[in-house]
């Protein structure tokens, strides 16, 4: 039997039912049943960066947190863009990971489903590549328009997406099974 492929969802929007939770609700529904899936959809459970407590004793959610990616066979992360950036509770998470080594060649797929996107998508880039995770043109995703590709109910009406999304997965087993072949 082949070992499942475990993968964290980390959801950068601070709204509840966002595009980019719907987005990844659909990610889920058709990656396949060889995919284990943990979600950190609420990044508010984590508190205001502080640099001295993360290098010496880090609150308990920051603990789990670092601990699911160092767990996780890869990452997946799907952000709005605000204000030409990244969210701030998204770049909070990320910043409690720097005195670690949890990002080290970390297999990452990164999408930026926004209404332009175009800055959010390259600051995350920017920022994950710096924290040390691992991705590549197949594994990344700037969806424009991101409200116009889905109908009232949150589902994907966009044939382009959704082929564009399983491109993206099947990216993402490449650069895991590239890592360290999984059984």
């Amino acid at each position: 039997m082949k070992q499942a492929i475990r993968i964290l969802a980390i959801i950068g929007s601070a709204s509840k039912n966002s595009s980019n939770e719907q987005l990844m609700t659909h990610i889920q529904r058709f990656a396949g049943d060889h995919i284990e899936w943990t979600f950190i959809p609420d990044l508010k459970i984590f508190p205001h960066f502080d640099p001295e407590q993360s290098a010496t004793l880090p609150p308990e959610p920051v603990g789990t947190m670092r601990q699911q990616i160092a767990d996780a066979d890869a990452v997946v992360i799907s952000t709005p863009e605000y204000v030409f950036s990244i969210p701030s509770g998204l770049k909070n998470l990320i910043e409690w990971t720097v005195a670690s080594t949890v990002w080290d060649q970390k297999p990452c797929a990164l999408i930026t489903a926004s209404a332009h996107g175009a800055k959010g998508h390259e600051e995350l880039q920017l920022l994950m590549r710096t924290v040390g995770a691992r991705f590549n043109a197949a594994t990344c995703l700037l969806v424009h328009g991101i409200r116009s590709k889905m109908n009232e109910a949150g589902e994907l009406s966009d044939l382009q997406l959704r082929q564009s999304l399983s491109d993206l997965m099947a990216g993402l087993e490449a650069l895991i099974h590239q890592s360290h072949p999984i059984p």
